[in-house]
């Protein structure tokens, strides 16, 4: 229950819709001072994209706790207590990238345990005030040398001052944000005398411009007061500092040519020695976790070492290797290209062109929930990444298969709603990251498995990739779709109560109908999705369909004799049967 209507003010109760709200709106921000805050970086590395970074850290945690709450459906298992805000915190370590999104997963992570522990006697501003804290502290636990006039310097600023407000007797916790941003944006305008870096460039700290406007996107949803807009020119800050031209020194000359970041499962007594270790081999070094799974990321010379250090504490995955001078090369030239004009090197210096990576054909990035529709989706062509209810995937590892693939044109089919908001969040970071190379992604707002079937059947690579959008997408429109399950606890549904155990119809996304028999239930759908006529019924088996799609395909053939039936084996778990009519 949110603070400002619960009775007992003042007393424990950030309640999971204002979380969520927080994070739809710090999305929003994020979004709107993306390239703002890209343009602020200079340190560690001018690499260009610490709001980017923050970007999709902070999308990868509002898809995650959105996809914990669509699971306490009718149809779902029902997460109990604090279970979506651990997901919120799972899912930025899972979505972070580069030193900034790290850091920044490390803060929300440690925010939302400390909401998630609250106790009903405490205040609301206490809760908020230590949730802040705790953000500071964990961050800078987790870098192994931490350099003030950075976005930790702004966390801490920021906790100091919600805690000197929570002190209040009568304070909230909109009291204690207000005071935090205002701390935060002060601490920002402020980092350039910190940093030389910063003081040269004449910016603020990048990483603490985007934690800036994550604090205010917080303020702002407790108390509804909005901060100003980033409506200023590219690069800008709204904060005066004074202007210093730069030396014209190579930015990464000094420092080490390669970012090396990967995910760890080990237990939490290796993280020291690991953070140790690639202190001795880069800086910039980070490493944040817990209950076995750990992000790390370092700025180094040796790649090699970095990965073996990360093989000596436990078992690497999810690679990603990063050559700092071809990135700001290929930004810079794309920076150029915006502009209208060609980028021109002094005359007395060489400068070696560095040509983005040969993009060409046309891919689709399909979700798919389970092995058997992974396979249909593969052999039409497709990149598959795995997802479905309970295993979703981030907008990161959405964002890694469009790259990843090597195409000038990407379609990508979420197959399932909650996919969506990621995949179209991927799909305009792929094309700010890539657009000097040309790169088109679409994404056709596929909601389910057989619509993404329906789609990718009419896919032609020959026709002008509008055209066959266009085409993709009115196919995947006009199919009927509905599905089986089996209800995980007792709910209200469009079609009246349901108990655990319940068998239930979905209809168009819709819990339609009630019954105690899946067979039949399933039937009923079929009958429905028929009503108004068709040519074809897909009908995909589940993991655990025990006969079903037999016994569906048998009625359509005798009700429906003129209509043609294909069944696949699709493995997808919770939904023992998809359905579609087209």
């Amino acid at each position: 229950m949110d603070e400002r209507t619960a009775p007992g003010e003042g007393r424990s109760g950030i309640s999971l819709s204002t979380v969520v709200r927080f994070v739809d709106i710090a999305v929003d921000a994020l979004a709107g001072a993306r390239e703002e805050v890209d343009a602020l970086n200079v340190y560690p590395v001018p690499d260009g994209d610490t709001g980017t970074n923050m970007y999709l850290t902070v999308v990868a945690a509002r898809d995650a706790i959105r996809a914990a709450l669509s699971q306490d459906g009718p149809g779902g298992p029902g997460d109990p207590g604090d279970a979506p805000l651990a997901a919120l915190a799972r899912g930025a370590l899972l979505g972070a990238r580069g030193n900034s999104g790290v850091i920044l997963s490390e803060m929300l992570g440690a925010a939302a345990r400390r909401i998630g522990a609250s106790r009903p006697e405490e205040r609301n501003a206490v809760v908020m005030a230590e949730a802040l804290q705790q953000a500071s502290a964990a961050s800078y636990a987790a870098v192994g040398e931490p350099v003030e006039g950075t976005m930790l310097t702004v966390m801490r600023a920021a906790a100091e001052a919600g805690t000197a407000a929570a002190g209040a007797p009568d304070a909230r916790s909109s009291d204690v944000l207000t005071a935090a941003a205002a701390a935060a944006r002060e601490a920002l305008g402020h980092t350039p005398e910190q940093l030389d870096v910063l003081a040269q460039a004449g910016v603020v700290d990048a990483g603490g411009r985007g934690l800036s406007v994550i604090l205010d996107a917080a303020e702002t949803v407790l108390t509804g007061r909005r901060p100003m807009p980033v409506t200023a020119p590219l690069g800008s800050h709204l904060i005066p500092v004074p202007h210093v031209e730069p030396s014209g020194d190579d930015p990464v000359a000094d420092g080490p040519a390669y970012e090396v970041m990967y995910l760890l499962d080990t237990d939490e007594e290796h993280a020291p020695r690991l953070r140790e270790r690639l202190g001795e081999l880069g800086d910039s070094v980070v490493v944040v976790g817990r209950d076995g799974l750990w992000n790390v990321h370092v700025h180094t010379d040796d790649v090699g070492a970095a990965i073996e250090a990360g093989l000596e504490a436990g078992r690497p995955h999810r690679i990603r290797v990063t050559h700092f001078a071809d990135q700001i090369a290929r930004q810079s030239a794309a920076g150029h290209q915006e502009c209208g004009h060609a980028a021109a090197p002094a005359q007395d210096q060489q400068v070696e062109e560095v040509a983005p990576p040969a993009l060409a054909g046309r891919r689709i990035v399909a979700v798919a929930a389970g092995p058997g529709l992974a396979e249909l989706f593969e052999e039409a062509g497709a990149e598959v990444v795995l997802g479905g209810p309970g295993r979703r995937p981030s907008t990161g590892e959405l964002l890694e298969a469009i790259t990843a693939c090597g195409a000038r044109e990407v379609v990508v089919l979420p197959n399932d709603e909650p996919t969506i908001r990621a995949a179209l969040a991927a799909a305009s970071t792929a094309e700010a990251d890539h657009g000097a190379s040309g790169l088109r992604v679409a994404v056709i707002p596929t909601h389910t498995q057989v619509q993404g079937l329906a789609a990718v059947a009419v896919h032609e690579p020959g026709r002008a990739f509008d055209q066959d959008v266009t085409e993709m997408t009115a196919t995947a429109r006009h199919v009927r779709h509905g599905a089986v399950t089996i209800a995980a606890k007792q709910a209200m549904t469009m079609a009246g109560p349901c108990e655990p155990g319940d068998a239930l119809g979905v209809i168009a996304g819709d819990f339609a109908v009630v019954g105690d028999d899946l067979g039949a239930v399933a039937l009923v759908v079929l009958d429905r999705l028929l009503a108004a006529g068709g040519e074809l019924v897909t009908i995909v088996s589940g993991a655990d369909s025990e006969g079903l799609a037999d016994r569906a395909t048998a009625w359509v053939e005798e009700f429906h004799p003129h209509v043609d039936v294909v069944v696949y084996d699709g493995g997808q778990e919770r939904y023992p049967l998809l359905m579609s009519v087209e």
